[in-house]
C-alpha cells in the first residue's frame, strides 16, 4: 500500500477511534455531550469522510494538496471549536454562561443560523470538565487532536 494511502487509512481509523471513544463516554459512562462537543464530533467526522475518500481516491500530487486543504480546513475549524470550549472551562465561576437549552431542543424550535450563534456563543454545560486526564479536559484533548490533524495534512502533501 502506498505510503499516503495508509496515512489515509490509518487517519480515518484513527477518527473512527475518536468517535467510538466519545460515544463509549456518552452511553457507557453516561457523559452528556455539550452542543460544542456535538459540533466538534461533526468535525471529526468530516475529516474521518476526507481521509476515507483519500484512501479509496489514491491521489497525486494534485490530489494531495486539495485533500490536505480540505483537513487543514476542517482541522482549523474544530481546533477553534475546542478552543472556545477551553476558553469557556478557564472561566471563573461567576463568568460562566448560563445552561442553555439541549441541541436537539434547539433545532426543533429555532432557525438554523440561531442555533449555530448559540452553539458558538456556549453555555454552562460547555464549561464543565467532567473528564480530565494529564491535567487536560476532553475539549483540551480535541483541541491537540485537530491541530494535529492539521500538521498530519500538511505532511501529506511532501514529496513520496
Amino acid at each position: 500500500m502506498p505510503r499516503r494511502r495508509l496515512a489515509f487509512a490509518l487517519g480515518f481509523l484513527f477518527c473512527a477511534g475518536l468517535l467510538g471513544w466519545a460515544f463509549w463516554l456518552q452511553y457507557g459512562e453516561g457523559l452528556e455531550p455539550c452542543p460544542l462537543c456535538m459540533f466538534q464530533r461533526l468535525v471529526f467526522v468530516a475529516i474521518g469522510l476526507v481521509f476515507l475518500v483519500g484512501v479509496f481516491h489514491e491521489p497525486g500530487r494534485l490530489g494531495a494538496w486539495i485533500y490536505a486543504l480540505l483537513l487543514v480546513l476542517a482541522a482549523g475549524i474544530g481546533a477553534a471549536l475546542a478552543g472556545r470550549q477551553v476558553w469557556l472551562q478557564s472561566l471563573p465561576k461567576d463568568q460562566v454562561p448560563a445552561c442553555g437549552m439541549g441541541l436537539s431542543y434547539m433545532l426543533d424550535t429555532m432557525p438554523f443560523l440561531d442555533v449555530i450563534r448559540r452553539v458558538l456563543e456556549g453555555s454552562g454545560e460547555c464549561a464543565e470538565k467532567a473528564w480530565v486526564f494529564l491535567g487536560l479536559s476532553i475539549a483540551g484533548w480535541t483541541l491537540a487532536i485537530f491541530v494535529a490533524i492539521a500538521f498530519i495534512g500538511i505532511a501529506l502533501v511532501r514529496r513520496d
